[in-house]
């Protein structure tokens, strides 16, 4: 049920299989069934609903980028030189694979990427070469992650 056109409202029994298939997303939906007193169609049903409603927006596999050798995670503040140019400048950070999210900031950053590479001579070959190449990108702040201490989805 949607109260507005953007808020969804759920019950007790979506937040239920929500969590568990949150918690692992290939557990099996007669499993959650069997867990919660319903049949599992009721359980693909509400599924159908929570995915069409927008409130589902998709599910993927998690890849363990240090299994494949990228261990420094950084968060590099961007500075353009002027606000118009951030199209432009995101459009070209969209095609340096090592950026996994850019955000659009208040603040004194223009722009907020993380990027992951495999080492700091990755990372300042990443700066160097390709971040600071950008035209427009007056300067960069970048911070590196030395561990991440919470990882998590909004809570239900």
């Amino acid at each position: 049920m949607k109260l507005s056109q953007d808020i969804v409202v759920i019950d007790g029994i979506d937040k239920e299989i929500l969590r568990d298939l949150m918690q692992d997303a290939r557990k099996p939906i007669l499993e959650i069934a069997r867990k919660i007193g319903i049949s599992g169609a009721a359980i693909h049903q509400r599924l159908r609903k929570l995915e069409s409603s927008g409130l589902i927006a998709g599910s993927k596999f998690v890849i363990n980028p240090k299994k494949l050798g990228y261990a420094t995670m950084a968060f590099i503040g961007i500075y353009l030189d002027k606000a118009m140019r951030n199209p432009e400048a995101v459009k070209q950070l969209r095609e340096i694979p090592e950026v996994l999210e850019c955000h659009y900031t208040t603040g004194n950053w223009s722009i907020l990427i993380k990027i992951l590479c495999k080492d700091n001579e990755h990372l300042m070959n990443v700066l160097n070469h390709k971040v600071q190449s950008i035209e427009g990108v007056s300067r960069t702040e970048t911070f590196i992650s030395l561990n991440q201490q919470i990882d998590r989805q909004i809570t239900l």
